[in-house]
């Protein structure tokens, strides 16, 4: 059985190791990225790894990715492994580990700016709201519900921490660190890429609540990176019985944030053990929502 690669690394050199993905040099103008099994709550990897979690979201992206392909320029090349020309000592001893949860893609020079966008009152926003009547400086109505869709969705930009906690920031501070240029380009292609993913998915029964983008320069031109509307980056609720005033069931690690909420954790390293009802109930909820949006099971 392959060592899970949260225990090792691949044959080739490490660019960095994030809280769920690792992210690999393949040649000067390549990156191999491979979401492992790990998740994180509260911007703490938790101790559990959650079953098919990676190829969720690999799988998920790389739908995603062919949905906006005629939209927004991407960075993925390939996720076949059999097509990723890769050393064959690596693909020998790995290639069953790399088969659904890998990407092989274009190397670009990040934007160092968290791309949201939230289209429903919820998370940070509803208790920003709570407390200002505004979320992330926009202001909005009184009387707004938990849950309640926004008159508009809000384009609201953060910090990109690889540790610790990303922090929210105004859209003329995103400005001073990737430029205004950039600024206004991004937050139009991220309120474009949510108004079209969440269309598709209320077609298929689903409301994307919130999500968030990355993106990245190559060649002096902006294109999509890293993960696209996936369980890890986005809230996602079912149309049916959906109701303002209160949460939301989820098909995503909102599962394991409340119960983690339930139990008074402090939020900070370690991470407790999750129990196996949560771990299981979380795979489950991945898997569904990959299934209900591409119509395909998971495959690993």
């Amino acid at each position: 059985m392959v060592k899970t690669l949260w225990e090792s690394h691949l044959p080739l050199p490490l660019v960095g190791r994030g809280k769920v993905r690792d992210i690999y040099e393949v040649g000067p103008d390549k990156l191999l990225i491979v979401a492992s099994d790990r998740l994180s709550a509260f911007d703490v990897v938790l101790p559990n790894p959650i079953p098919f979690k990676g190829e969720v979201l690999t799988q998920i992206s790389v739908f995603w990715f062919e949905f906006v392909k005629n939209v927004t320029p991407h960075h993925l090349i390939t996720a076949d492994v059999n097509q990723m020309d890769l050393p064959q000592k690596l693909t020998d001893q790995f290639s069953q580990y790399l088969k659904g949860r890998s990407m092989l893609v274009k190397r670009t020079v990040p934007f160092m700016a968290e791309c949201v966008v939230r289209g429903y009152l919820t998370g940070s926003g509803w208790k920003d709201y709570l407390k200002t009547g505004s979320v992330c400086g926009h202001k909005l109505p009184r009387g707004l519900s938990q849950c309640q869709k926004l008159p508009t969705p809000l384009f609201t930009p953060a910090t990109k921490a690889t540790t610790g906690h990303d922090e929210n920031i105004s859209f003329e501070q995103m400005a001073k660190i990737v430029g205004e240029k950039n600024a206004e380009q991004l937050r139009s292609h991220s309120i474009d890429l949510y108004q079209r993913g969440a269309e598709y998915a209320a077609s298929k029964g689903i409301i994307v609540a919130d999500t968030k983008f990355e993106f990245g320069d190559l060649d002096g031109k902006i294109i999509l990176i890293d993960e696209v509307l996936t369980p890890d980056s986005s809230r996602f609720w079912p149309t049916e019985g959906y109701e303002p005033g209160h949460d939301q069931p989820s098909f995503d690690k909102q599962i394991v944030r409340n119960y983690l909420l339930g139990i008074n954790w402090d939020q900070k390293p370690p991470g407790p053990e999750l129990p196996d009802s949560v771990i299981q109930k979380t795979s489950a909820a991945y898997r569904e929502i990959y299934e209900r949006l591409s119509g395909k099971k998971v495959s690993s």
